[in-house]
């Protein structure tokens, strides 16, 4: 799968283009600023794009009321088109955000219900009980996604619903030529909804991805050969940023050896889940970081650990971005142009010794040091060893361990060294090395 040796961008477009919150009804080609980007996404590195809602809806996206049809905020299909083309010209694959489990109050299945009530040939489309209200004075009840009433729960068990969706999906891919999909709220999907969706899109486009939004429980149990490819590391996500923030970073390398450790208990040994520092629903690392100095180190972290890493527009460069209580419009700004600086550039470098090393796209993994501020992991593939080596410290450490013997290749800095039992780590730094077989 093209996916496991990929570094995938993010791109939240309602934001990122400058669109008004809420649906205007104007017709404004914004979505083609991504175009505009398309030279500096493949001199960054990455080759693989993740674009948040980007079809007609009320608000911020996740309210749909019309699959069929880009965002008038965002402008017409055919801008869109564009876009793709651009993208695709540049070797970067394209991957839209599907929202599947709930649609907006606008979704024109729903406005017929309102009109129609019991006669409408869409109730069945939803959740509905005729005996109660909702909040809107309906005339009927509905369910909403956990409690959001403005989200209105699809009915994916009703085959109708089904056929629906993926009919739309068959037009993105004819239209757009579209090479995945990112599925919100994976965890809440109807489990053979997403078996019907991965044997539809792999016989309509062999090598199209599915990737699951999921926050909690057994990754396993979406991402198999019937359902999902791939899904969200949460549990890696908090153990990245706790790590540093509390200097403790026995506990992120507890979770990748639970995930993907030798032993026979480990969870998810073969598989390839998303990797990332941030996103559009969470505070950007370069406000949660206590200490700023650790910025490159998480980076650091994440291209050398398993999974897919995904990095959110604007974090390459350590853009601020803090969570507020009642919406995430400070998560998902508007930039006039990239605004690359140092930060940028030791992560273009670090994406090019990824995407040229199989053992740190798809090589095992082993601790082989652990300290408070220090952490020594080992990736291998083949005949093919490379280590990574962190110092969160502000002080220069070193490690010492019986594998450290022999030449090797520093890849971030080029230099040829000889290992003699000891690495020697300056502070706040990190380290590939590639040893010489």
């Amino acid at each position: 799968m093209w996916a496991y040796n990929s570094v995938f961008y993010q791109i939240y477009p309602i934001g990122f283009c400058g669109a008004p919150v809420h649906n205007d009804g104007l017709c404004v080609p914004r979505i083609q600023k991504i175009k505009d980007w398309a030279d500096y996404l493949e001199e960054l590195g990455v080759d693989s794009i993740i674009l948040n809602p980007i079809f007609e809806s009320d608000s911020h996206g996740y309210d749909t009321r019309d699959y069929t049809k880009v965002d008038c905020r965002l402008g017409t299909n055919d801008d869109f088109k564009e876009v793709c083309g651009a993208l695709h010209s540049h070797g970067i694959k394209i991957i839209l955000d599907g929202v599947f489990n709930h649609v907006g109050r606008g979704f024109w299945a729903f406005k017929d219900v309102q009109e129609k009530k019991w006669d409408s040939p869409y109730k069945d489309w939803f959740h509905i009980n005729f005996d109660g209200n909702s909040g809107y004075d309906d005339g009927f009840w509905y369910e909403g996604w956990e409690g959001h009433f403005e989200l209105v729960k699809l009915n994916l068990q009703n085959p109708a619903v089904t056929d629906y969706l993926l009919d739309c999906i068959r037009g993105w891919i004819n239209e757009f030529g579209i090479d995945g999909l990112r599925l919100d709220v994976a965890y809440s999907l109807d489990h053979n909804f997403m078996r019907r969706l991965r044997s539809f899109t792999t016989e309509l486009k062999p090598g199209f991805t599915l990737i699951g939004e999921v926050l909690f429980g057994d990754y396993n149990l979406i991402v198999n050969d019937e359902m999902l490819h791939s899904c969200t590391n949460y549990e890696c996500y908090k153990g990245i940023f706790s790590s540093f923030n509390s200097m403790n970073m026995f506990e992120i390398a507890h979770s990748l050896h639970r995930q993907y450790g030798s032993d026979q208990w480990c969870l998810y040994r073969g598989k390839h889940l998303i990797t990332f520092v941030d996103n559009h629903d969470v505070e950007r690392i370069g406000s949660i970081l206590t200490d700023k100095n650790h910025l490159p180190l998480a980076y650091g972290l994440l291209l050398g650990m398993p999974g897919i890493p995904c990095i959110y527009y604007g974090s390459e460069w350590g853009e601020p971005g803090e969570k507020r209580p009642d919406n995430d419009y400070a998560l998902r700004p508007c930039f006039e142009a990239p605004k690359p600086n140092e930060l940028t550039e030791y992560i273009k470098k670090m994406i090019r010794i990824r995407q040229n090393s199989e053992a740190l796209c798809n090589g095992d993994y082993k601790n082989v040091v652990i300290q408070n501020h220090q952490l020594i992991f080992e990736r291998c593939f083949g005949g093919e060893r490379v280590l990574v080596a962190i110092n969160a410290a502000d002080q220069p450490y070193t490690a010492a361990h019986g594998s450290f013997e022999g030449s090797a290749e520093e890849l971030l800095s080029g230099k040829e060294v000889t290992l003699g039992g000891q690495i020697d780590l300056p502070p706040y730094s990190v380290q590939y090395f590639k040893m010489v077989p």
